[in-house]
C-alpha cells in the first residue's frame, strides 16, 4: 500500500511538515513523487520511519539514526531486539515507581509504614542506569567493577534526607559556578568552596575518598566532552575547566 505525506503522518501520529523535513535532510525519501508533486511512501518508507521513531523515542538524535540507517550492515532484528530490550526497562522502571507510590499510598493509609530508604528507589535505579548508559563503561575500565558497583550501591541505600542533600548540592555547585567563572580564581577562596562542595557530593558516592581520585575524575570534566557540556551548558562555557581547576588546587592543599 501507498501513502501520501498526510496518510502516512496520520498513520504514524506525526506531522506533514515532520515528514517533509525528513525528506530534505535524506532520512527518509518518499518511494516515488507523483506529477502532482504529491510524495509517495511505500512499505518500504513505512518500516523505515518505524525504526526512526523507535530511536527518537530513545532519544537519538536525528544524525545518528541516518547513520544507523545507512550503514551497509544495518540489522533489522538486532535493531528491533534492541529497542525491546528498552522499552522493557522502562517498563522496569515504571513499575518501581508505581510500586513506590503504591507503597506510599498504602502508609498514608494506615498500612505498613514506608522506610525513607524506599521512598526513591525508582529515581535512585532510573539515575544508577542513565549513569551506567552514559559513562558506565569509562568508569569501569578506570575504576573497575567493584568501585563502581559498590558506588551504585552506596547510592541506592540513601535516604530521603541524604537524597535530598545530594540533590541540594549539586544545585550549589552549579550556581556557584555560574556565578565564579570568569570572576574568582579557581584557586582562590570560591573555587575551594565549590572544590569541598564537589567532594561532599562525591561522598554521597563514593565508598572512600582520595584527593588523587577527586582530580583524576576533574580531569575527565575536561577531557570528555560529555562531562564538559553537562557543566558548561548549566553553569556557562568555562564552568567544566574551571571546576577542574578549583579541583586540582583543593587536592594540591
Amino acid at each position: 500500500m501507498e501513502y501520501t505525506v498526510k496518510q502516512l503522518g496520520d498513520l504514524a501520529g506525526v506531522s506533514g511538515r515532520t515528514l517533509r523535513y525528513y525528506d530534505q535532510i535524506d532520512l527518509l525519501k518518499p518511494a516515488w513523487v507523483s506529477g502532482a508533486g504529491y510524495r509517495m511512501y511505500g512499505p518500504a518508507e513505512v518500516q523505515s520511519l518505524q525504526y526512526i521513531l523507535f530511536y527518537r523515542e530513545l532519544g537519538v538524535d536525528l544524525q545518528t539514526i541516518k547513520a544507523l540507517l545507512d550503514a551497509p550492515h544495518f540489522d533489522e532484528k538486532q535493531a528491533l531486539l534492541q529497542h525491546r530490550e528498552h522499552l522493557l526497562e522502562k517498563r522496569r522502571q515504571l513499575d518501581l515507581l508505581l510500586q513506590n507510590v503504591d507503597q506510599t499510598l498504602a502508609a498514608l493509609e494506615g498500612g505498613i509504614p514506608m522506610q525513607d530508604k524506599d521512598r526513591f528507589r525508582g529515581f535512585k535505579e532510573k539515575l544508577i542506569k542513565e549513569n551506567e548508559e552514559k559513562y558506565g563503561q569509562e568508569a569501569r575500565e578506570r575504576w573497575g567493577d567493584k568501585a563502581v558497583d559498590a558506588s551504585n550501591a552506596k547510592l541506592m541505600n540513601l535516604s530521603e534526607k541524604e537524597y535530598a542533600e545530594v540533590e541540594r548540592l549539586s544545585k550549589e555547585i552549579i550556581d556557584s559556578l555560574a556565578a565564579a567563572v570568569g570572576k574568582e580564581d579557581p584557586a582562590g577562596v570560591e573555587g575551594l568552596r565549590i572544590a569541598e562542595l564537589h567532594r561532599k557530593w562525591l561522598s554521597f558516592f563514593w565508598p572512600t575518598y582520595s584527593k588523587e581520585a577527586h582530580a583524576g575524575l576533574a580531569e575527565m570534566y575536561v577531557a570528555d566532552e560529555r562531562f564538559t557540556a553537562y557543566y558548561d551548558d548549566q553553569a556557562g562555557q568555562g564552568a567544566a575547566e574551571f571546576l577542574r581547576d578549583a579541583i586540582a588546587a583543593y587536592a594540591r592543599q
